[in-house]
């Protein structure tokens, strides 16, 4: 008896004449676009300007790649620099190999600088794009299926992923589609940051840290199916730690700004409210209606003012 699988694409890169059209690089660049165009109506929305979440993100997407790039060649050395290995290929970002770790860490750093150039404070800027880069991740880890990696155990269930290359170690059979697991995941978490965002209007970076602890909490799980080769620490895999690290560091977070500083930011882009553009760009910050209530009450009270003086004269 036949069973039912995900197929794995026959191939991860197609051509269009000389120039290499790969499916692993078109699911990082789509997830880049969604996160920026999520992120700049979260934060248009906060009162901030059209725009400026794609310039800081000039500077946060590179230092991104590079981090994210570095964790992967830290943490996998020996794909790389063991005997028989070309080290060279440590460059090849388009075959795979990004760790989350290091992507978020240094994109920090580059959206640090982006944010400082701006006068913008770095929290909340966290804020607005965290749901957007939940779904980034969602879309990138496709690119995973395209290069078939990142599988977990065999099985036979109906939703199995069909592993056909027998490179690099790998053995043809049905597997766990962990991709998959981690995309519904990241999916979920963005929803639930946007939710809660909502509900209880998060600030000071709170919904940033809410994203990576909900992130953290699916990773350990995911990582602890997969079986690939990878570094183990007292019997648990290198990921796991990390992510049961950075989940404590999220918690912790979470739990001092809330008391340091509740609420949200009044401002969060100077002179943003004063430039016009968010009416410019269509968007209103969450106060505008309230503040077009009481300009038309004062203009409505000028002109009663002004008609009673005409009729005393």
């Amino acid at each position: 008896m036949e069973l039912a699988f995900i197929p794995s694409p026959s191939r991860g890169v197609l051509y269009l004449g000389p120039i290499p059209l790969r499916g692993y690089a078109f699911c990082i660049i789509i997830g880049v676009f969604v996160a920026v165009w999520l992120g700049n109506k979260r934060w248009i929305a906060r009162g901030g300007r059209a725009g400026t979440v794609a310039d800081i993100a000039v500077w946060a997407v590179p230092f991104g790649l590079v981090g994210g790039r570095l964790y992967h060649v830290i943490t996998d050395y020996e794909l790389y620099f063991s005997e028989g290995r070309d080290w060279v290929d440590a460059f090849k970002i388009w075959e795979g190999g990004l760790g989350i770790w290091g992507a978020i860490a240094l994109g920090a750093v580059g959206a640090w600088i982006g944010c400082r150039r701006r006068g913008i404070p770095l929290p909340a800027y966290a804020d607005a794009i965290a749901p957007g880069i939940a779904f980034a991740q969602a879309i990138g880890r496709w690119g995973n299926w395209f290069n078939q990696e990142l599988y977990g155990k065999p099985t036979d269930l109906p939703w199995a992923l069909e592993i056909t290359s027998s490179s690099d170690g790998r053995v043809p059979g049905t597997y766990h589609p962990t991709f998959l697991y981690e995309s519904l995941w990241c999916v979920g978490v963005a929803f639930l940051v946007i939710w809660a965002d909502r509900r209880f209007r998060l600030g000071h970076g709170r919904a940033f840290a809410l994203y990576v602890a909900a992130y953290c909490t699916g990773r350990a799980w995911i990582e602890y199916m997969r079986v690939d080769d990878a570094h183990h620490i007292l019997g648990l895999r290198l990921n796991v730690w990390t992510a049961i690290f950075v989940f404590l560091l999220a918690v912790t977070y979470l739990v001092v700004s809330s008391k340091k500083r509740p609420g949200r930011e009044d401002v969060v882009e100077p002179g943003a409210a004063a430039s016009g553009d968010d009416a410019d760009s269509g968007e209103k910050p969450e106060n505008a209606g309230k503040d077009d209530e009481v300009a038309d009450d004062s203009e409505a009270d000028a002109a009663r003012n002004e008609a009673g003086s005409g009729k005393k004269t």
